[in-house]
């Protein structure tokens, strides 16, 4: 039986040590742990990395793209390269990232061992299936190891769709984190686990959830357990 999908629980903080001091303590129920560089005010630094004892994700969102950083693409960029030189185990980068910076940071991952996911958000909508079908399409031929598509769900339609996206990831062998934001697609962020999704992301609290309708990761394992024990 295949096995579920990855757990990883984002952190959003100020500082490094806060980093720490927050997702040490539920780092046993996370598979990866993703840093947002975009609200880090200081470099992800090797000791942090290190001291989080799980392979980490390092994120820079844009502005343009639902997150905090505002600087230059090149700043940007500059940022996650140094995550991976530093230990980050994996990276996301946006599928709308210029394909020339796309490469650099696909070239560095490779010489320093790490996976790149290349990510797509659509924070109004879940577009028809030929229009999530091309994007899958973009993903596998940008040389990603992992593909991350993220719609908003106003409907069960919406949620069925972008969930049925996993079947043709997995037609092509292609690694796929595939689910909905908002109060539609929550049940999305379960039901991926057990649907030949990649991964998964959970909350460290309703607080400091880093996008509409992610689960807190204590009740995300709840939840996990109920179905493993269940007849």
């Amino acid at each position: 039986m295949k096995p579920r999908g990855l757990i990883c629980v984002a952190v959003m903080a100020e500082k490094c040590e806060k980093v720490l001091e927050e997702a040490v303590p539920v780092a046993g129920l996370a598979d990866v742990i993703e840093v947002r560089i975009d609200g880090l005010g200081e470099p992800l630094t090797p000791a942090c990395i290190a001291a989080l004892a799980k392979p980490v994700l390092a994120t820079n969102r844009p502005v343009w793209e639902g997150g905090r950083f505002a600087g230059s693409e090149e700043e940007r960029i500059d940022q996650l390269d140094q995550a991976l030189r530093n230990g980050a185990g994996y990276i996301d980068i946006e599928l709308a990232t210029a394909p020339e910076l796309r490469a650099r940071l696909l070239s560095t991952a490779r010489r320093f061992g790490a996976k790149v996911i290349i990510s797509s958000h659509d924070f109004a909508a879940t577009p028809l299936a030929d229009q999530l079908s091309g994007v899958l399409g973009q993903m596998i031929a940008s040389g990603a190891d992992i593909g991350k598509i993220v719609t908003t769900a106003r409907s069960p339609a919406d949620t069925l769709r972008i969930l049925a996206l996993q079947q043709e990831a997995m037609a092509a062998a292609f690694p796929l984190c595939a689910f909905a934001m908002g109060k539609a697609g929550a049940i999305s962020r379960l039901a991926t686990l057990e649907l030949g999704g990649f991964m998964t992301y959970a909350a460290l609290s309703r607080e400091q959830a880093t996008a509409p309708g992610q689960i807190i990761i204590h009740d995300l394992h709840r939840l996990l357990t109920l179905l493993d024990t269940s007849p």
